[in-house]
């Protein structure tokens, strides 16, 4: 399918969040994704990704995560001054502030003429994380999570109970979880002590441990696997396939 591409400056309880839309060209109703970025906001890797998305039938939302600390439109460099600003904004962010963001895409999503009502997210490292989270509105039926970070930490300030990993009872949708065994921001334990808590909870998920650095879905520098990155495509799209396009 062909992709045109808009923004929506959606209100929220904290200020403004540029959201980027990404959607086929023909004129329809779509299953919408809720697509959570990297730390570095809507870069082009990031932006080539959520419109792969896009031409398999999906308008595809990407917000800007931090959008209380940024000048609308930031975008951050693949470097260490945007890598060490991006990671102060992360510690600077409540998590339950990405609980109103999700409210926020939510309902713009269901009145727009070109939704379908179905809703998924998906994300990449953070993004994975905040994809997670967004699991956690009801309207939200399945999601991909790409190396979750922080999921096993607590780097990303949350109030008491309010640790994502502390809500799994709100998860109704279906989960998948994706990772790079040789992933240094997410080491075995982490990813098995995730694994242990998701079984526990008896939460519908699948999960996809491969060989691969973090960010090996991201296409430029070095991590970058092709192959791998079709094969999450593909496992992703086979989920919002079977979940988001019910009646």
């Amino acid at each position: 399918m062909n992709v045109q591409s808009h923004i929506a400056d959606i209100a929220t309880p904290t200020g403004t969040m540029r959201t980027y839309v990404h959607r086929p060209a023909a004129a329809g109703r779509y299953p919408v994704i809720l697509f959570y970025s990297e730390i570095f906001q809507q870069t082009g890797p990031i932006e080539r990704a959520a419109r792969i998305m896009a031409g398999h039938g999906y308008a595809v939302l990407v917000p800007e995560v931090f959008h209380e600390l940024n000048a609308i439109g930031t975008v951050l460099g693949y470097d260490d001054a945007g890598r060490d600003k991006g990671n102060a904004d992360k510690a600077a962010k409540d998590v339950q502030g990405y609980d109103t963001d999700n409210r926020a895409m939510i309902e713009y999503a269901q009145q727009q003429p070109w939704s379908n009502g179905q809703i998924g997210a998906m994300g990449f490292c953070i993004g994975g994380h905040l994809a997670f989270r967004a699991a956690l509105q009801p309207e939200v039926k399945a999601t991909a999570c790409f190396y979750a970070t922080d999921l096993h930490t607590t780097i990303i300030p949350n109030q008491a109970g309010q640790h994502s990993m502390e809500r799994l009872a709100d998860i109704q949708g279906e989960l998948m979880m994706i990772w790079g065994k040789q992933d240094n921001h997410i080491p075995t334990a982490g990813r098995a002590e995730v694994y242990s808590k998701l079984t526990n909870a008896n939460l519908v998920f699948t999960w996809h441990e491969f060989n691969a650095q973090h960010a090996f879905m991201r296409d430029e520098g070095e991590r970058y696997d092709p192959a791998l990155a079709m094969t999450g495509y593909q496992l992703a799209l086979q989920m919002f396939g079977r979940t988001l396009h019910q009646a």
